[in-house]
């Protein structure tokens, strides 16, 4: 029974097995990337024939199909090594490829960041601009409130405003005018020449009293022109001024009641008027006249005259407006700074917040300036007639010229920050002008290189730390302008400059930073 049983069947299935080895020899390599177990199979799979091949009890007719799995082994076998060099490359191909993938999908996913982030932002901007533009609108108040601070509670400040007045020729004709007016509107000098004739006839005298009464017109005329030219020489003169800057002093606590509602003092309200008692002055010019042997002004009564300044139609108003600035004079400057501050923190791009944060503070203080000019056009135009034109434009012209230093500050300010932004940034303009100074100093080092200069030690020291020397550089100047005290625009250009040689020099003593090493030269 087993010889018929392994006769035909059996052969049939060697010769099937032998065939099938065959074909998987002469499919060689090729085989074995298509099934990646071929080799493990061989070596996990289960000995024997049996294992191999079906039961053929079923019928002797079936014909078994044997698995591959031999042949295939038989192939690795046949074909060691080319199939191992070809899985190789495909796995350095599938690598590379999955690298790419991968980097493909971390740049979509970063896209998909982004375009988050950026919807996440999109209130950042109108925030931003809202900021900055009160912060712009809020810095000509601070400065119209500080200016009026300083007035009133900086009594040396206050004296330093109004003190040049007297050296105006504008003032100076108006105070003579109304002093001599004064002086001579309580000495009638034709009655008294008059009144001297009839005692003259009375003594006697016909001729003399004739001459007295037909030449009193002349004589009052003359004397009056005499204390004319002396007043007017008494105004001009050093003592004048120092008694035109101690009225000033006194008058400082007559500006701070007027301002607060309150009355006294040597500045007072009359008629809508703001008003300056000329009492002191008159009994000065009086001591002087006498002393230059104008006797006649002795006969003169105490005098309390008053100089009209500027009309206060408004004048409750502006107390009120007064007395909330001055409340808020610390409150505004800071508010706006940390408007201002805000705004560029929240922004997206800060650099580019900056810059326009410090073009709007120029652009507001722009605005003030222009603003102060056209009001002094009003203001002349609204004062009456019996005040001097030109004496009031003076004035006006004294009173601010604080402010508009303070503006002119602010205005270059802005100017230097928004430039200092500007260069910082990554525009062709900044990186060219950059690279132009960079350059420009180099050749200057080289030059003194090759002269035999060398900073030797100190060079490489600031060399490595030119970030915090720099860092440094800016905040020496920034504390030189605040604690400078009424810095001008002058100051601030100066310290500029000053902040620019600093970081020139920086430059050129620092040389390369560390790690940079200049180009062999060939």
């Amino acid at each position: 029974m087993s010889e018929d049983s392994d006769g035909p069947g059996a052969a049939a299935g060697s010769e099937n097995s032998k065939s099938t080895g065959a074909r998987a020899s002469a499919a060689g390599p090729a085989s074995v990337p298509e099934n990646g177990a071929g080799t493990s199979d061989s070596q996990a799979g289960t000995p024997g024939t049996e294992a191999d091949m079906p039961e053929t009890e079923a019928g002797a007719g079936t014909q078994p199909v044997p698995k591959p799995r031999a042949g295939r082994q038989e192939a690795t076998e046949a074909g060691e090594g080319e199939p191992a060099d070809a899985g190789e490359a495909a796995t350095e191909d599938e690598q590379a490829e999955l690298e790419r993938l991968r980097a493909e999908v971390q740049d979509l996913r970063g896209e998909q960041d982004r375009q988050s982030a950026k919807r996440k932002g999109r209130w950042r901007a109108p925030v931003s601009a809202v900021l900055i533009v009160l912060g712009c609108i809020l810095a000509p108040v601070a400065v119209l409130g500080v200016w009026g601070a300083n007035q009133v509670t900086n009594t040396d400040r206050f004296v330093a405003n109004m003190a040049p007045l007297i050296h105006e020729p504008a003032i100076q004709h108006a105070l003579s005018t109304r002093i001599t007016t004064e002086i001579t509107s309580r000495i009638d000098v034709q009655a008294t020449a008059n009144q001297a004739a009839t005692q003259a006839a009375q003594a006697h005298l016909p001729r003399l009293a004739t001459l007295l009464h037909t030449f009193s017109g002349q004589i009052a005329s003359g004397i009056n022109g005499a204390i004319g030219a002396a007043v007017s020489r008494i105004v001009a003169s050093p003592a004048m001024a120092a008694v035109w800057t101690q009225s000033l002093r006194t008058a400082h606590t007559g500006v701070v009641r007027v301002l607060s509602g309150q009355g006294g003092g040597a500045l007072s309200v009359q008629n809508d008027e703001v008003v300056l008692n000329l009492g002191p002055l008159i009994t000065q010019a009086k001591q002087l006249l006498v002393a230059r042997g104008l006797t006649i002004v002795n006969n003169l009564p105490t005098v309390n005259a008053t100089f009209p300044l500027f009309e206060a139609h408004n004048l409750s108003k502006a107390q009120q407006g007064y007395r909330l600035i001055l409340t808020l004079k610390w409150v505004l400057p800071f508010l706006a700074l940390a408007l201002l501050a805000l705004g560029v923190y929240v922004a997206r791009r800060h650099r580019r917040a900056l810059i326009g944060a410090a073009l709007g503070l120029a652009a507001s203080m722009l605005v003030l300036g222009i603003a102060l000019t056209i009001f002094r056009s009003a203001y002349l135009n609204s004062i009456p007639a019996n005040v001097s034109h030109d004496a009031a434009g003076a004035l006006y012209d004294t009173l601010i010229r604080f402010i508009r230093q303070g503006l002119r500050v602010l205005l270059v300010v802005g100017l230097v920050i928004a430039a200092g932004a500007f260069l910082a940034g990554p525009s062709v303009t900044a990186v060219r002008i950059r690279k132009g100074v960079v350059s420009g100093i180099d050749w200057l080092r080289a030059r003194g290189e090759r002269a035999g200069v060398r900073t030797g030690p100190v060079g490489e020291w600031i060399g490595a730390h030119k970030a915090g020397l720099r860092v440094g550089a800016i905040a020496l100047v920034g504390v030189i302008f605040v604690f400078w005290g009424h810095p001008t625009a002058a100051v601030v250009i100066w310290l500029v400059v000053l902040l620019l040689v600093l970081l020139g020099l920086i430059e050129l003593l620092g040389g390369r930073p560390a790690g940079r090493q200049a180009a062999p030269q060939r």
